[in-house]
């Protein structure tokens, strides 16, 4: 009997289903017939809409696709299918020329400037473009779903006339040209900032124009040749001119929508979120899902036994036509390095790159189609990569993407290779990084950014999973690299002393990224909906709890020491000793690996610049475990915490180190061989710079402020009295020695003393700070005057047995510093 309810129940619910969907399909065709009772009823009533052969003449050149796209002279028409509005698109704004430097050159040929879900809607003798919001949903069978739209009422981004109908009363024609012609903010190449930026006044009509109108089976690609009045442009050659040409594309988007994949933040994954109110909760239900592209086994059957199979269609990737031919095949292996993380979601040539097509193999091929995916070459002097995206907003799947490669990127990597990695690295102990190494960094490079365009966001506690003596081990990089994925940013092995051989200095992909690609990209068949494959997915993740291999930190912690950005190594103190080591190396021979050989200083003169960079990095690693948090995200199944505060001695450990290492003078970035070949002056107001952004980031408001916090909920733990009082018996162990005060001493000495003022005088923004609380209520005032009483007294005795006068011209000046700071009166 119990069966016989059971089969009942599903014929009826598959009879339901189909009656749904036979219902959609007759009022699909009722509307459609509707339309054309409408059109013909038009036809004849309203003389403003014309007959066809009137508007689209024997002269018109007609282009087929997605819709009939015509041109009459300087005139574009579209002609709309009728079963083609209400369809979901996606409107796709890029730019495909601009002038040198605009957005400061962080814009390029191929940036995306907007993206928009848009329905082609009729209204009475008109058709809108409306812009379509999925960030909240209800089932449209729900009550609720009338109070979701009346809440979430769409924009109307363009409205245009009705010109005429096709000749069967099956499709609208309108026309397109002031809609791709005129200057509308919501598709333009210039953002509202770069409008104020350079003082655009208008667009200059005279001198615009479309340029091209392509339409495909499933988009239409339009090229816009745009010239702004502009008061300030970022090219001023007295013409006042801004000249750019973007694409507008326009995208169908699948009927049948792909099913979504919950996000995890155990596992990094770019994301988007919508709030359900048709859920369950009592609450909008705030969903969060992955994008990712669509990948489907060709043979299912293969693929449950576990066999691995080509998906039905694979992601491609073509190079940029620009792109020099000696840069190819380092391009091509770095975007198919990813077939072996595919391989472990059950998928073989999941990833493919190809060379550019010729015009007799694709016509058509233009990097600003979207139907490519292209790996851009931007002649740039920008050194930077870049992996965005396009993805269908209602379920996170990546439709397109293009990597930016910016030309002069590679001097970046040559420069770090230098100075990271000479001390013990032959090979880039030279400008003329061998070809080689070159083409292995290039590898990597594209492998990071296709990883983004994935799907994968960075990884800054990848290298965390590794010890630091690991790192000396030739067979263990070889083998593991130097972070546990090539999302991380760990880009060099930077810890490698001299002498240690076989040691692989340069990044790969690791175990992470096959561990994430199966997450995202594992196809899993018995399964009908998101939540249907929530426990699978979070079998995945439990298996590897406690492994840090498999453990994802956000590059947006600021806290956390154990996802940090550019560091390797689970232990800052150790690592950035190791690489100081490296780079004092490096100075002794900086002038011998540049201009001895080049017979100038400008490569001397960059890389000192950049080594100085290099150091502060180094430094700024071992600070972030000063009232660092480390963050594990954890369900309520797992046990332990998900913040806890660093160990207090190795907090104290990392006071010592920057006390000997960042604020003591750094003798060995001074050598009068290097500054005095590249600048005249500034070398102490350079050193000044660097440490005072250290020593403020240490005394900053959020850290004293995390310090207070770990205290209050365990005694034991560090406190922003320890560290206030760590610091200034560090930074003013001079008065306490009885030793004279150098140049580079006492400005650090003024820093203190005006971050202590800072720290006396200000609060914070609760607009700017992420961990906002009332300083003026909290504990800092008291303990910064504590501080600067004892420091008072110090320095009183101090200058009554200075060694020279400049020492004791500087402790009778902070006295009065301090004085003006406790007393402003």
């Amino acid at each position: 009997m119990k069966k016989l309810l059971i089969l009942l129940l599903g014929l009826l619910i598959t009879s339901t289903n189909f009656n749904v969907e036979a219902q959609s399909k007759r009022k699909r065709k009722k509307e459609e017939k509707k339309e054309q009772v409408k059109a013909e009823t038009a036809k004849k009533k309203n003389g403003k809409i014309k007959s066809y052969t009137d508007v689209i003449t024997e002269d018109a050149v007609t282009d087929l696709g997605i819709f009939k796209v015509h041109q009459l002279d300087d005139k574009y028409y579209f002609e709309i299918p009728f079963d083609m509005l209400s369809k979901d698109m996606l409107l796709v704004s890029r730019l495909s020329k601009l002038p040198s430097n605009l957005g400061g050159g962080y814009v390029n040929a191929g940036s995306k400037t907007s993206t928009r879900l848009i329905n082609w809607v009729r209204f009475k003798d008109k058709v809108l473009i409306k812009e379509k919001s999925y960030s909240a949903i209800a089932a449209d069978s729900l009550p609720i779903n009338v109070s979701v739209n009346a809440n979430n009422y769409e924009p109307t981004l363009y409205a245009f006339d009705i010109k005429a109908f096709s000749k069967d009363s099956s499709a609208v024609v309108i026309d397109v040209s002031s809609f791709y012609g005129s200057d509308v903010k919501a598709i333009s190449g210039l953002s509202a900032s770069n409008r104020r930026r350079y003082k655009v006044k208008n667009l200059d009509k005279s001198r615009s124009f479309i340029s091209a109108m392509n339409s495909y089976p499933k988009n239409i690609e339009v090229v816009q040749d745009f010239t702004f009045n502009a008061s300030e442009p970022p090219i001023n050659n007295g013409n006042e001119t801004i000249s750019i040409q973007t694409n507008q594309s326009m995208i169908l988007l699948p009927e049948e929508p792909m099913q979504p994949r919950y996000f995890d933040e155990r596992v990094g994954w770019f994301t988007l979120s919508k709030y359900d109110y048709g859920s369950e909760e009592l609450k909008a239900d705030r969903k969060t899902y992955i994008r990712r592209w669509k990948l489907v086994p060709k043979d299912i059957e293969a693929y449950k036994r576990g066999e691995l199979v080509e998906p039905v269609k694979p992601i491609i990737y073509y190079l940029d036509p620009a792109t020099p031919t000696k840069f190819r095949s380092y391009m091509k292996e770095g975007i198919e390095l990813w077939q072996k993380a595919f391989e472990a979601a059950g998928f073989k040539n999941a990833i493919i790159a190809k060379d550019p097509p010729t015009k007799e193999e694709d016509p058509e091929f233009s990097p600003e189609d979207i139907r490519y995916s292209v790996v851009r070459y931007v002649a740039s002097t920008t050194r930077n990569a870049t992996g965005p995206s396009v993805a269908d907003p209602r379920t996170g799947e990546i439709i397109e993407s293009d990597i930016i490669w910016y030309h002069n990127h590679l001097r970046s990597y040559r420069n770090r290779y230098l100075l990271e990695t000479g001390a013990a690295n032959p090979k880039a102990r030279t400008l003329n990084t061998p070809d080689e190494e070159i083409g292995e960094m290039m590898k990597m490079v594209i492998a990071h950014e296709v990883g983004h365009t994935l799907g994968l966001p960075h990884n800054m506690s990848a290298s965390y999973a590794y010890d630091v003596e690991n790192y000396r081990s030739g067979s263990f990089t070889q083998e593991n690299g130097i972070a546990a994925t090539i999302m991380d940013y760990a880009r060099y092995n930077y810890i490698a002393q001299p002498g240690d051989t076989g040691i692989r200095f340069i990044r790969q992909l690791g175990p992470y990224d096959d561990y994430a690609i199966n997450y995202g990209y594992r196809y899993i068949p018995e399964v009908t909906s998101p939540d249907d494959e929530k426990s699978i997915l979070n079998s995945w993740i439990t298996e590897k709890v406690g492994d840090p291999t498999y453990k994802f930190g956000k590059q947006s912690s600021r806290f956390d020491p154990t996802s940090q950005t550019e560091d390797i190594g689970n232990n800052s103190i150790k690592a950035s000793t190791y690489g100081l080591s490296n780079l004092k190396i490096v100075a002794q021979n900086l002038k011998n690996w540049t201009s001895d050989k080049t017979d100038n200083y400008e490569d001397l003169e960059e890389l000192y610049g950049e080594m100085l960079g290099v150091w502060s990095r180094y430094v700024g690693h071992v600070i972030t475990h000063i009232g660092g948090v480390i963050e594990e995200s954890k369900t309520p199944s797992q046990s332990g915490f998900v913040y806890q505060p660093q160990d207090k001695s190795y907090q104290k450990s990392a006071v010592q180190w920057l006390q000997k290492n960042a604020f003591e003078t750094p003798e060995w970035l001074l050598d009068e061989t290097i500054i005095q070949n590249i600048n005249y002056a500034g070398y102490t107001e350079r050193i000044r710079r660097l440490q005072s952004r250290h020593l403020n980031s240490v005394l900053g408001f959020e850290r004293l402020g995390r310090l207070i916090d770990h205290n209050a909920i365990n005694s034991e733990n560090y406190s922003a009295y320890n560290l206030l009082k760590d610091i200034r018996l560090g930074i003013w162990k001079e008065s306490s020695l009885g030793r004279s005060v150098d140049v580079y001493r006492r400005n650090i000495q003024r820093v203190y003393l005006d971050q202590m003022k800072y720290l006396m005088t200000q609060d914070l923004d609760p607009n700017r700070s992420r961990q906002y609380f009332n300083v003026n209520q909290s504990d800092i005032r008291a303990l910064v005057r504590a501080e600067l009483n004892q420091l008072k007294r110090t320095l009183i005795a101090a200058s009554k047995t200075a060694i020279n006068a400049e020492t004791k011209f500087h402790y009778l000046d902070c006295i009065e510093r301090i004085n003006s700071i406790l007393d402003p009166k």
